[in-house]
């Protein structure tokens, strides 16, 4: 009982067993952070042992540290080969075998906030909300798409959780084990997103002093998701091609072909039909893409996903910011279901984020949701209002709604830009812009 009292004497908490199947007793009774097993027991073996805690917790078992004489070294490599973290022989210098226990403990607990983060993650992007026709339609295209290595084009306007589709369809496929990479194309320049694909060679360029790999080769044996697959410069679009068509490329600035195993999700709020007919897409990438095309509708076309949508979005909110128990009271629902909503779940998710942070109550009442009227008619009113350019454009429709929202300040405000602008918490200088760009 040296041992146990040594690990006592060093802060730990112990429980002992003699034997093979009290072992296994406790092991379930106490749940321990941690295992020492002698490899000779009596009755079971500590190798027999360790095949047994492999059956009961295969996935989230403690590690297990063996003990073995010096005779008895193969044994101890095959308890490494059936999971054991490491082994010491006999006999045992304590101060080594401590450092060897805090490492182990060091690394279940990363072991386990690894699975604690990936769990919130999953739990924040891979969980679509709603249950109308049109978006039942698409995931259940998604699921049976996501059991493929088939690549997905995702489109639709902007705000209508193709990112959030993405990260599902890579949840719900094979791969879902291995990374998940996402790449804006429109975010970088050409030569900063050609570095961000494909990675680049020691001397590529000036400051190139090391060689860097690119976020193609970091997602081997994963999913890219690229995103705004429509603004992609015409010469990357080439260079995209033959990655999906021999899943190999170059690093800038080197001649080395390096292979990935990949998986391409694209999505665009362009028509890409329309870019090729243009010259600004490629044919050949656009079909090579376009394998399954799932098209996300807008939120004005399901709108009786709202109020599941904002309450998701208030319980996430609520959390964040440490404000449990704020509820939407029943005119605030209404309110957010008859809006139009041009800029789709994005608007949504940003009204609701606006009015937890900014509700000196724990009911939030439709005068805290930005961009509502605040009565039935003036809601009545605003339908009205927005009603002729619904079906418009995206970029027009919002334009002509920015033009909506700024007049209706301005009036309430009896023409002062500095008033109109304190209710639309905007600078004035930036209204005045608005002002005349928008010709108000």
């Amino acid at each position: 009982m040296m041992l146990e009292d040594r690990l006592q004497a060093s802060g730990y908490e112990t429980v002992a067993a003699i034997e093979g199947q009290q072992a296994l007793d406790l092991v379930v009774q106490e749940s321990p952070h941690l295992i020492l097993l002698d490899l000779t027991l009596p009755k079971l073996s500590g190798l027999d042992i360790l095949k047994r805690l492999a059956q009961m917790k295969p996935l989230d078992g403690p590690p297990v540290i063996v003990m073995t004489a010096h005779a008895s070294i193969q044994a101890a490599v095959e308890a490494m080969k059936e999971g054991a973290y490491d082994f010491l022989t006999k006999p045992l210098d304590s101060d080594h075998l401590l450092i060897v226990i805090r490492k182990a403990l060091e690394r279940d607990a990363l072991r386990r906030h690894v699975a604690y983060l990936r769990s919130e993650v999953d739990g924040r992007y891979a969980n679509i909300v709603g249950n109308s026709p049109s978006v039942r339609a698409v995931v259940e295209s998604a699921q049976r798409a996501a059991k493929s290595d088939a690549g997905v084009l995702l489109l639709g306007e902007s705000g209508t959780g193709k990112e959030l589709f993405a990260r599902s369809i890579h949840q719900w496929s094979p791969r879902c084990a291995m990374p998940l990479i996402v790449i804006n194309c429109v975010a970088l320049t050409e030569t900063l997103l050609e570095n961000e694909l494909f990675g680049h060679e020691r001397g590529a360029f000036t400051g190139a002093d090391r060689q860097q790999k690119g976020k193609l080769e970091m997602a081997d044996g994963g999913t890219v998701f690229l995103d705004e697959i429509g603004d992609m410069p015409l010469a990357l679009q080439a260079k995209l091609l033959r990655v999906l068509q021999d899943r190999e490329f170059q690093r800038v600035g080197g001649s080395k072909t390096v292979s990935v195993n990949i998986r391409i999700i694209a999505a665009t709020n362009k028509d890409l039909r329309q870019a090729v007919k243009t010259g600004r897409f490629r044919e050949d990438l656009y079909f090579r893409l376009n394998v399954v095309t799932l098209t996300l509708p807008p939120l004005r076309e399901r709108q009786g996903d709202v109020p599941a949508l904002a309450h998701f979005f208030l319980e996430r909110h609520t959390r964040d910011t440490k404000r449990p128990g704020m509820v939407l009271s029943t005119a605030a629902v209404d309110a957010l279901t008859r809006y139009p909503w041009p800029g789709n779940i994005r608007e949504l998710d940003n009204v609701i984020a606006r009015a937890v942070v900014l509700s000196p109550k724990d009911t939030i009442e439709p005068d805290m949701l930005a961009l509502l009227p605040d009565d039935a008619d003036l809601r009545q009113h605003a339908d009205d209002a927005l009603q002729p350019y619904l079906d418009l454009p995206y970029h027009e429709s919002m334009e002509q709604h920015s033009r909506y929202i700024i007049t209706r300040a301005m009036e309430r405000a009896e023409g002062n830009q500095t008033k109109a602008a304190e209710s639309l918490k905007l600078q004035r200088t930036y209204l005045a812009r608005l002002l005349k760009h928008q010709k108000v």
